[in-house]
């Protein structure tokens, strides 16, 4: 069986609303996408560049996928080009079809929960990584399938924007794994499920 790793960037109060670029998700007339550029130091690259190294594939929402294939498909200038396209990309949607556009891509239509509970128990990876994909995780958390939930915590708060965690009541019990300080203030807590 696979394990879930969510990983997620978020403000003190819990945005998780467009981090990389002012453009990635302006719903709701959000404002302040790219707020997490001005954080990224070399603590924080080395602890993503040891997920990225970690064989397995990755479970994305529509839109995480969409964006992430936007800013990296087909480029030969970075790193993360050839781990991104090299590794199976599990896509959740229920409006997208096949073929999906982007090498080593595999959709998964229907419930996201049931879909990702099917893969988890057959996937061949040992690790699946959820990037960003907001409902996707929330849905994951709310059924207990995030095996490790990492949360790469931004000292800033936005009082507007997307939360990671919503109001609908879901109480997810949660164990500190571990945790790493950058050299800006970002805190990048390593969480597992708890008992009740």
């Amino acid at each position: 069986m696979a394990r879930i790793t969510a990983v997620e960037s978020i403000t003190l109060d819990g945005v998780m609303q467009a981090p990389g670029a002012p453009d990635e998700d302006t719903r709701g007339g959000f404002a302040h996408g790219g707020w997490a550029l001005p954080y990224n130091d070399e603590v924080q690259a080395r602890v993503m560049g040891e997920g990225m190294a970690r064989e397995g594939g990755m479970v994305l929402g529509r839109r995480t996928y969409e964006i992430l294939m936007r800013a990296w498909a087909g480029r030969d200038d970075n790193p993360f080009t050839p781990v991104l396209e090299a590794r199976r990309k599990y896509v959740v949607s229920s409006s997208l079809g096949e073929p999906l556009p982007w090498t080593n891509s595999t959709l998964l239509a229907g419930d996201a929960a049931a879909s990702v509970r099917d893969l988890k128990a057959t996937a061949p990876e040992g690790e699946l990584v959820v990037l960003g994909s907001g409902e996707l995780v929330r849905a994951l958390l709310r059924t207990g399938l995030v095996d490790e939930l990492q949360l790469l915590i931004h000292p800033l708060v936005l009082g507007s924007g997307t939360r990671l965690f919503g109001d609908e009541g879901t109480r997810v019990p949660l164990a500190l794994a571990g945790s790493v300080p950058t050299t800006t203030g970002v805190v990048i807590a390593t969480y597992h499920p708890a008992a009740a």
